[in-house]
């Protein structure tokens, strides 16, 4: 099932998060609003939809952030997430959903759904990564990801296959790097099968974001 989410932020820089109603999946779980692609929509058209039905804002701007697979028990969800940069109105729950504003420190604890949880991680990371070490984040090799231990800051794996990702995603790995230039599917293959933001080398930010990608990584931008 693809889906489309966006992240809505107001004047205080806090996050628009809405409840799942009772008699839905996974109802009672708090979650990033948005809703199903229908056949023949696009992303933003689905995201500007969505939107409207379930708060009855006005999407006039937004931006991808990243991609997310995630297997429940009853179906497996590609969550196509969006930043929204400008809307008009005042977000009302539309059919009666429960909506909070979030402060970006409390998003870790505001009982997400799983398949929402990546994206707070990607809303900690610029999305442009140009150094190694930070206050909110350390990268280091795929051969130390088993000794690093950098919480609270975030852990930052460079990989350089698909099969090393996957074992620094199960290492404990909050975000990857690739290690070398990826043709666009390699990448957004790779986007779809972590479960973790990925950043890519070599390519524009917003074809990074097209296929997948949170952002990108280089010294030199």
């Amino acid at each position: 099932m693809h889906v489309v989410a966006g992240v809505l932020r107001n004047a205080a820089d806090r996050i628009l998060l809405a409840q799942r109603l009772p008699g839905k999946h996974l109802a009672g779980g708090w979650e990033f609003p948005g809703g199903k692609v229908e056949p023949g929509e696009t992303r933003f058209d689905t995201l500007k939809r969505e939107l409207h039905e379930e708060l009855g804002v006005e999407v006039q701007g937004a931006r991808p952030l990243l991609c997310v697979r995630h297997a429940y028990p009853e179906r497996v969800i590609l969550l196509d997430v969006w930043i929204v940069t400008q809307y008009l109105g005042e977000p009302v729950g539309q059919e009666g959903q429960p909506l909070r504003w979030c402060a970006r420190e409390d998003l870790p604890h505001a009982e997400l759904l799983p398949a929402d949880k990546p994206i707070v991680t990607a809303l900690r990371l610029p999305e442009r990564l140009t150094l190694r070490e930070s206050a909110s984040y350390v990268m280091v090799e795929f051969s130390q990801v088993e000794k690093a231990s950098v919480a609270p800051r975030l852990l930052g794996v460079f990989c350089a296959r698909r099969g090393e990702a996957t074992a620094a995603a199960e290492a404990g790995a909050d975000f990857l790097v690739t290690c070398a230039e990826l043709t666009g599917e390699d990448l957004a293959a790779l986007c779809a099968a972590i479960a973790i933001p990925v950043y890519a080398r070599g390519i524009p930010l917003t074809d990074a974001w097209q296929l997948g990608a949170a952002g990108v990584y280089g010294e030199d931008l």
